[in-house]
This record gives structure tokens, C-alpha cells and sequence, in this order.
């Protein structure tokens, strides 16, 4: 049975890891959204969904967004992960091996 301490800490994980990845996504959202305005000379859409947005436009902010913002949360989730090992001794619970080791996947039939 895990201790309260490893429960704490787990939850005490959760908390961090889900405001590092709300900071990162609104710092990438700024960050994004100047870059938009400086390359295009206008603001970038406020919902891509509305037919006045061209498609083209739409389709790129939606790609160009959905990416970076993904990709700034994954950052910061493994800064959190690699600070919680630093200071506990070993990974999250949540991040904890789960058998996708290449030299233990199975072998494919010919």
C-alpha cells in the first residue's frame, strides 16, 4: 500500500504539472499571437470556425496553434517530471515504466 507521503506528493505532482502546462500554453499563446500579427499585419482569429475567416487562414491557425501550444505543454511536463525525480528520488507515479521498452514490445508475425 503506498504512504500518505507518496499520495501527497503524487497529488502535490498533479497540481504542479496542470498549472506548468496552463502557464506554458498561455505564454505560447502570446508569444504566438504577436508572432501572427508581426508575420500577417493583423490579429489571428478569434474562432477559425466563423465563415468570414478564410479557410486557408483558419486551417494554418489551427495547425500553427494546436502545435505549439502542445508542444510548450509537453515541455513543461517534463520539466515538472524531471523536477519532481530531482526531488523525490524517482519518477511520478503517473509516469511510471508501462511496457513500451522497444526490447520488450512484441515481435510482429511474418
Amino acid at each position: 500500500m503506498a504512504s500518505s507521503s507518496s499520495s501527497d506528493n503524487s497529488k502535490l505532482y498533479s497540481a504542479f504539472s496542470l498549472v506548468a502546462a496552463i502557464a506554458a500554453a498561455a505564454v505560447a499563446k502570446k508569444a504566438l499571437n504577436t508572432s501572427w500579427r508581426a508575420a500577417t499585419g493583423k490579429n489571428p482569429p478569434a474562432n477559425p470556425a466563423d465563415p468570414d475567416v478564410s479557410v486557408g487562414e483558419a486551417v494554418l491557425w489551427a495547425a500553427v496553434s494546436g502545435t505549439l501550444i502542445g508542444v510548450a505543454r509537453m515541455f513543461a511536463a517534463r520539466r515538472t517530471a524531471q523536477y519532481y525525480a530531482k526531488s523525490t528520488g524517482h519518477l511520478p507515479p503517473q509516469l511510471k515504466k508501462d511496457g513500451q521498452d522497444a526490447d520488450r514490445a512484441p515481435v510482429p508475425e511474418s
